[in-house]
């Protein structure tokens, strides 16, 4: 008698807890799909460069997962500012533009344009040289915490001008890679100075450095722009979870509709030269 009791009791509960469950729908403010840009012409050291990609897409609703945001039919094309030549992209009718021969010339700029839906967006970029990654090495000094393995970085900053770096570090099998923007306001003419640690997280399954894991590692030359645009991205990414944080702010790229500029596009139109190492821990 005495378990049947219990049950009796235990149904109640269960009862009473589902019958307070309520559902609950999120009204989020949409807006029209814009224009998402995403024109990256990354130049590795020790390649031509001549393959690039330019990705057109529109924006969704914040839980739409099934939209085909891909957008064909627009016409993207490329200029050398300095030389006059033109880069024409085909359209791959998948959301991708490609063309096989453009070409990198150090200190050049180059001119993005991007026709769609009857409106044309620009964008203007200059391409600067980057270091030679000098050496890598791993401690467990120099991070955060004295108990877990970081990769750290070192190359040369040129005295003679003003730079600006994005570290890009990723291990295969992360969700996401971690960035670091660098600039040589304190450094100019040193050897600057990168590193990399990570520590459990749950959410994005990413557990500490072992021996033997590998890290990818790029370093670009990026433009002053892109390092302020890049800066505040960051900061709003990393400190999203963060309840004492400033509330997030619209961040525009470099690509303006110039036929109308309230219809702006998402997305950022960068020429970088980069290099890329892996290393693997001991």
């Amino acid at each position: 008698m005495k378990n049947i009791n219990n049950y009796i009791i235990l149904s109640l509960f269960a009862l009473f807890f589902v019958s307070c469950e309520d559902v609950i729908d999120v009204d989020l403010q949409t807006e029209e799909p814009r224009l998402v840009i995403e024109a990256s012409l990354d130049w590795e050291k020790g390649t031509s460069g001549n393959e690039q990609t330019i990705y057109l897409s529109t924006s969704t609703a914040y839980f739409d997962t099934e939209t085909n945001s891909a957008v064909t039919g627009a016409t993207v094309v490329v200029t050398n500012l300095n030389t006059g030549t033109i880069f024409n992209f085909t359209d791959e009718n998948n959301g991708a533009y490609t063309t096989a021969s453009f070409e990198p010339i150090l200190g050049d700029t180059y001119y993005l344009q991007v026709n769609y839906n009857g409106e044309t967006y620009e964008a203007i970029e200059t391409l600067y040289s980057v270091s030679e990654i000098n050496r890598i090495t791993q401690s467990t000094e120099a991070g955060f915490d004295d108990e877990l393995l970081e990769v750290n970085i070192y190359f040369d900053d040129p005295e003679a001008e003003e730079n600006y770096y994005l570290v890009k570090y990723y291990e295969p099998g992360d969700l996401f890679p971690f960035l670091n923007t660098l600039s040589d306001e304190f450094v100019n003419g040193n050897e600057v100075y990168s590193f990399f640690e990570k520590e459990d997280d749950e959410d994005s399954n990413e557990t500490p450095f072992e021996a033997g894991d590998t890290v990818n590692i790029k370093v670009y030359a990026i433009s002053e722009q892109y390092y302020n645009f890049m800066e505040i991205l960051i900061e709003q990414y990393y400190n999203s979870g963060n309840p004492f944080a400033s509330n997030a702010a619209l961040i525009k790229g470099n690509c303006i509709n110039q036929d109308n500029p309230d219809n702006y596009a998402y997305g950022y139109f960068r020429v970088t030269e980069l290099n890329a190492e892996t290393y693997t821990f001991q």
